[in-house]
């Protein structure tokens, strides 16, 4: 007997930029507004929309740099992740893992197949939001024969790389390094090294990420 998978809900809103909260929470709060596939909505739809349209006035808002906008902004994208969350466990059991009508809920499935992660350079490997404002997580790559490591950032300016940059040693790449500091809603430049027996390696490609 073949077991079939059950149909699970894209999450990662944790990870999503603030954007793509509000993009992905209009997708769903459409999608079940008036459904008859998943009448019984844990969540009230009308104050979502409300939660998802006051999210998008205090991402503008909060371009400013304000950080009373800013920390609002903030607790007004937990208030919207706790609800898509709660709405995901609820499709994922209303759909009765029929994949036609989990479609419907605007909820994008996730894959059922494990693949590992791309890294995203040849010396990072990911880039991530951090729970704290301001903040950034960097995964660096090991390289075989490396003692010890380098990782430089610097804000971009209007696309253009880093006037300066801001150099941060790194003993060990086990645990992420975790940048402060950074003004939020900036887009910074992101760079790694590695020190071996000949000397330094060359930077890695630059990656760009904006800083929440």
């Amino acid at each position: 007997m073949v077991k079939t998978k059950k149909i699970k809900a894209l999450d990662g809103f944790s990870q999503a930029a603030d954007t793509a909260v509000v993009s992905r929470g209009i997708a769903i709060q459409t999608g079940l507004t008036g459904n008859p596939n998943f009448p019984n909505s844990p969540v009230d739809l009308a104050v979502l929309k409300t939660n998802i349209d006051n999210l998008s006035a205090l991402v503008s808002e909060s371009l400013d740099g304000s950080k009373k906008v800013i920390a609002q902004k903030n607790k007004q994208r937990e208030t919207v992740i706790e609800s898509l969350r709660l709405l995901a466990r609820y499709v994922e059991v209303a759909c009765k893992n029929d994949m036609a009508i989990f479609q419907t809920s605007g909820f994008q499935a996730a894959s059922t197949t494990k693949n590992s992660t791309a890294p995203l350079s040849e010396k990072i490997r990911k880039i991530e939001h951090s729970a704290n404002s301001g903040q950034v997580i960097v995964r660096i790559n090991t390289v075989r024969g490396a003692s010890s490591y380098e990782l430089r950032y610097g804000p971009m300016v209007n696309g253009a790389p880093p006037a300066t940059w801001t150099n941060i040693g790194v003993a060990k790449v086990k645990a992420p390094v975790v940048v402060t500091g950074l003004t939020p809603t900036t887009t910074y430049a992101f760079q790694a090294r590695a020190l071996g027996k000949d000397g330094y390696t060359d930077w890695s490609d630059t990656l760009t990420f904006i800083c929440t």
